[in-house]
């Protein structure tokens, strides 16, 4: 792993965490999924939720993180640890508080879900995201739900058949939120 993500991501150091912008995109490149690896050990700790400093940390690393993939058109190498970063946000709460601010794991999946998603052109990325794309559709937060169906819909214009087998389950999914949003 580059030194700096090591630092950054091993001390969970906020202060040095903004210097990775300074790194250019393929100098970082070779480590990024064992980055996310050491994310996803963060961010599954039993303090996670209420630590501010870790959030933060996370957060910024998943931001240089998704840029780099982008400009480096490197979302084949890593979409397996990204997706598996995804996928664990599926664990904890994802519904907003009282207040509508979403949870420490709502924003992990947010971030990245916009930059897996968005190779809805990709049918190897769509392959493995899909799955996990239509387990957040069940959960209760509404943001995401209703990006994730955006989402889907293109990657139903790129590639129908990847969604085929899932069909029954993004139905039942609409008519939910669509149930919810008649007493509200």
């Amino acid at each position: 792993m580059h030194h700096l993500f090591g630092l950054v991501l091993g001390q969970k150091d906020l202060s040095r965490a903004g210097d990775l912008f300074s790194l250019d995109d393929s100098e970082i490149e070779g480590c990024l999924s064992e980055a996310l690896e050491q994310i996803k050990i963060i961010s599954s700790s039993p303090d996670y939720q209420t630590n501010d400093n870790d959030q933060a940390v996370v957060e910024i690393c998943i931001t240089r993180i998704t840029t780099a993939i982008r400009e480096t058109e490197s979302i084949e190498k890593h979409g397996k640890a990204l997706i598996a970063l995804w996928e664990s946000c599926l664990e904890y709460n994802l519904k907003p508080s009282g207040k509508d601010e979403d949870t420490p794991h709502a924003k992990i999946a947010s971030d990245i879900m916009s930059c897996i998603l968005q190779n809805y052109n990709r049918p190897p990325i769509m392959m493995l995201a899909v799955p996990v794309a239509v387990k957040f559709l069940q959960r209760s937060n509404k943001e995401l739900c209703r990006n994730m169906s955006s989402y889907l819909s293109l990657a139903a214009i790129s590639k129908v058949e990847l969604l085929a087998e899932h069909t029954e389950t993004i139905v039942k999914s609409v008519l939910q939120v669509h149930r919810r949003n008649q007493y509200f």
